[in-house]
């Protein structure tokens, strides 16, 4: 038997002691597998017990492919910035971006664009981003506090906003 716990870093402290228990004295024929984004979260005892692979971020190019593939597959329209995006926003995990495919999927009844992704993963739209960095940096304090009404009345996330802007400078 093969038994895969997925996000095992989220494990309280009594099941990671009855999971150490259990490495120490494994059952003949049963394999563990342990998967997590967070190792450094894992007591060392139990990683002591363990062979450990760490594998690689997935391309964009890899995610887009297989977005563009499962998107022919399910009928699903979507633009080609739409399914960028998607890569994008999933930095490198392609559950995360099959998740979003399949989110957006639900909440759109046309074609997917990328104001799409954007409503549904409560982000504010690069557009926007741009238009609220470039008024602030241009003075135009008149033109940021509209900017940022019409995100809080659409009820974004100003956590997210700050993180947004955050790696929108370090990117250009």
């Amino acid at each position: 038997k093969v038994y895969i716990i997925d996000e095992v870093h989220m494990l309280s402290t009594g099941a990671f002691n009855a999971l150490l228990k259990t490495l120490e004295e494994p059952p003949e024929h049963v394999i563990f597998i342990l998967a997590t984004t967070e190792p450094q979260k894992l007591p060392i005892t139990i990683i002591s017990r363990c062979q450990r692979f760490d594998f690689k971020r997935i391309t964009l190019n890899d995610i887009e492919n297989r977005l563009l593939y499962i998107s022919q597959k399910e009928n699903i329209k979507i633009s080609s910035s739409a399914i960028s995006e998607i890569a994008l926003i999933s930095d490198g995990a392609l559950r995360d971006a099959i998740g979003i495919l399949d989110q957006v999927s639900s909440f759109s009844n046309d074609t997917i664009e990328i104001d799409d992704i954007y409503i549904i993963g409560g982000n504010v739209s690069y557009n926007v981003l741009k238009e609220l960095i470039d008024s602030y940096l241009n003075n135009e304090l008149e033109k940021v506090l509209n900017i940022i009404e019409a995100i809080y009345l659409e009820g974004k996330d100003f956590t997210k906003l700050t993180n947004e802007a955050r790696e929108w400078a370090d990117k250009n």
